[in-house]
């Protein structure tokens, strides 16, 4: 297990080629296929294009799913947050038609959102949702989505890796979403973003949402897959969109303490001090009442290996609030264990 810090961006180029996801009669395919899982899935996969509200109009493509027959579609939230404040956000079914959305809610942490039609079609399909626990390495990996504007478009692959802590930017320099996430070597390249990722059934069991690159960025390079695609689980992707439909604000769990984001390979060690100098660990919070201080070094969560902060991060919400988690870690280089039940913040701010 490490700590992979994934590049990732929207299409950039503002501009969407449509492709028929219709097969005629005469090229149907057995049940279970990839073309007949294609065939099924396609018309419940979406193109989404993004417009800030500013005199420039920039934006870029993303791809998202069919969530639910009341017309919400799930995606990234780096696919919509430069049309979240002020901008224009357009969806784009695979026989052509478009519909206006609106933001409902959106999750930076997750990096999840979840979007609704105006004038919602009534015979909208929603993808069926897989169990991403029960996903094992070497599983078929079906992606859908929008790379480089190109929708509709279908790749295949496997289950690389389980549990990759993948901490990635939102397109503006930041690092501020973290997930456990699947990793697949079906291609995935900008504009896959929100994109389902299926098993060989048809369901889906992540979120297409960052790739590992050789080039330091996307920019007007538009670097692209070189086999190492990440997704968020959808187990903890239909968690975040429910509490979004139900509240439009995403619900985090905490430990109650700092850590530092920049140490690798030995754990997460809980920082001295706190933000703008107050206590690393908060006074009756969870990490307090577990019995952990500042200079603690955390080894395990919940069974998993940690190796980072960003890593932690990424395990802790894997959870709910309210969970109880077993934490391995070392004090004065001295192994030990204690339990950990999980607060909550509300919002992003």
């Amino acid at each position: 297990v490490g700590y992979w810090a994934a590049q990732r961006e929207d299409g950039g180029t503002g501009s969407t080629t449509v492709s028929s996801g219709e097969a005629p009669a005469s090229f149907k395919r057995d049940p279970g296929t990839v073309a007949a899982v294609a065939a099924k899935a396609l018309p419940s996969v979406v193109t989404i294009q993004a417009k800030s509200g500013g005199s420039q109009g920039e934006g870029g493509t993303g791809t998202g799913f069919v969530y639910d027959q009341e017309g919400h579609i799930v995606t990234n939230n780096h696919v919509v947050a430069s049309a979240a404040d002020g901008g224009t956000l357009s969806v784009t079914f695979s026989d052509g038609k478009s519909y206006d959305a609106e933001v409902v809610g959106r999750a930076e942490g997750y990096d999840v959102a979840v979007l609704k039609l105006k004038n919602a079609p009534k015979n909208l399909q929603p993808l069926p949702l897989g169990d991403s626990d029960k996903v094992a390495v070497g599983d078929s990996t079906i992606a859908i989505g929008a790379p480089f504007g190109l929708s509709n478009t279908v790749t295949t692959g496997i289950i690389s890796a389980k549990n990759r802590p993948v901490a990635s930017g939102d397109g503006s320099g930041g690092s501020n979403s973290y997930m456990s996430a699947l990793q697949t070597d079906a291609s995935i390249n900008p504009g896959n973003s929100g994109g389902p990722l299926l098993d060989a059934s048809g369901a889906v069991i992540g979120i297409n949402s960052a790739i590992q690159s050789t080039s330091g960025g996307f920019g007007q390079t538009q670097a692209g897959s070189i086999g190492l695609g990440f997704a968020i689980p959808v187990n903890q992707a239909k968690n975040v969109a429910q509490q979004l439909i139900k509240t439009g604000k995403p619900v985090y769990p905490v430990i109650g303490a700092t850590v530092n984001m920049n140490d690798e390979g030995e754990g997460a060690e809980i920082a001295a001090r706190g933000t703008g100098g107050a206590s690393s660990v908060t006074p009756n919070g969870p990490a307090a009442k577990a019995g952990l201080k500042p200079g603690d070094v955390i080894t395990a969560f919940g069974g998993h290996q940690i190796d980072s902060g960003p890593t932690l991060i990424s395990e802790i919400w894997t959870h709910k609030p309210g969970d109880s988690v077993e934490i391995t870690y070392e004090r004065d280089g001295k192994p030990a264990t204690t339990t950990v039940v999980l607060g909550e913040r509300t919002g992003d701010s």
